[in-house]
């Protein structure tokens, strides 16, 4: 079968013929149908030799954590799932037996670095490929009749705005500001997200004027380009209250230290992007009582809930196509930024 790896560090991804996996015990085997292309596989490629063996990736590795296909082939002990079922893999896998695995948290398995869990395409092979080994049919949920190519980015692009998002729904009452930092991949479904979910003025920034207009299209209220006068237009905006929520999608050293002049009392500054940054904290950094989190991916539950608002039209991913032959063409349009939306391959 084809598969996109990494096998050079440094170098772009190749198309590989690589051998149909079988499954093993309790393992799935799914026939891909749709993938998509993130921002953190784009980070994970520009990891310098010793940063990716400090992670423990392995060489070559297929690429991709966002999937959705037809249930190919059962493991011995496999059970709870049929045959051309139709599926969504939920990438953030843990032990299954740990408290938060129990709640359905398994984005924070307390236990996945102990016993070498990796998520598909970020530490184990992924999605871009024509087939992919799924652990447990539990990681394993229903995609019903939603169309695969629209919604696969739903899995990651969808799930880690709407969790992050859901922390601070108490906060987002009539009233509210909400900001978005990075209107690309996840930042375009989290305005939709927060349209949805709440009453809050939505207000969102980036650095490109066509990223601003999509981020218009999408339903924000105020769209301004992320510089030296974005502080100033958001105040314009907010007055002295500050805003209620920054959810930064980008996590870099700029973004944050913005989002941190905006933020009022009790304010979220919510950190979701894979850059590096600080903020400070304390009773002496003001604004008094504000919270700064990190949230990482979400719930299986939460991803049952992106896909319901999606089958009730009220959030949608928009998408480029490309074949998997031309994968890496499409993580090149993803590092240059130009990209409208998401890239899914289809195998």
């Amino acid at each position: 079968m084809k598969a996109l790896r990494y096998v050079t560090i440094g170098a772009a991804p190749e198309i590989s013929e690589v051998p149909v996996p079988e499954p093993g015990p309790g393992e799935v085997r799914v026939k891909i149908t749709a993938a998509g292309a993130c921002h953190s596989d784009s980070f994970l490629m520009g990891l310098p030799e010793e940063a990716w063996h400090t992670f423990g990736y392995p060489l070559p590795m297929t690429l991709g954590h966002e999937g959705v296909g037809v249930v190919d082939a059962l493991g011995e002990g496999a059970r709870g799932i049929e045959t051309g079922e139709p599926v969504a893999i939920y990438g953030p896998q843990g032990c299954g037996r740990c408290y938060p695995c129990a709640q359905g948290k398994e984005n924070y398995c307390e236990r996945a670095a102990e016993l070498h869990i990796s998520p598909p395409g970020l530490g184990t092979d992924g999605t871009m490929a024509e087939y992919v080994l799924v652990p447990d049919a539990r990681h394993l949920l229903p995609l019903g009749d939603l169309d695969p190519v629209a919604n696969v980015a739903l899995t990651d692009a969808g799930l880690t705005p709407y969790h992050a998002i859901k922390g601070s729904l108490p906060k987002l009452v009539a009233g509210s500001t909400a900001v978005v930092i990075g209107a690309g991949g996840l930042g375009h479904v989290a305005i939709q997200l927060l349209r949805a979910l709440s009453p809050a003025t939505v207000i969102a920034l980036d650095l490109g004027e066509d990223k601003l207009a999509l981020a218009t299209d999408v339903g924000a209220h105020h769209a301004f380009l992320s510089d030296k006068t974005a502080a100033d237009n958001i105040r314009k905006v907010v007055g002295a209250r500050g805003v209620t929520a920054v959810f930064d999608f980008v996590g870099a050293q700029p973004t944050v230290d913005l989002a941190a002049s905006v933020i009022g009392v009790e304010s979220d500054l919510v950190i979701v992007g894979v850059g590096s940054a600080t903020a400070q904290v304390g009773m002496l950094a003001k604004p008094y009582d504000a919270v700064i989190r990190g949230p990482y991916w979400g719930s299986r539950s939460e991803l049952m809930e992106v896909f319901d608002l999606a089958r009730a039209g009220l959030v949608h991913v928009e998408t480029e196509q490309f074949s998997l032959d031309e994968a890496p063409e499409a993580y090149r349009r993803l590092h240059e930024g130009t990209l409208r939306g998401r890239a899914v391959v289809v195998p």
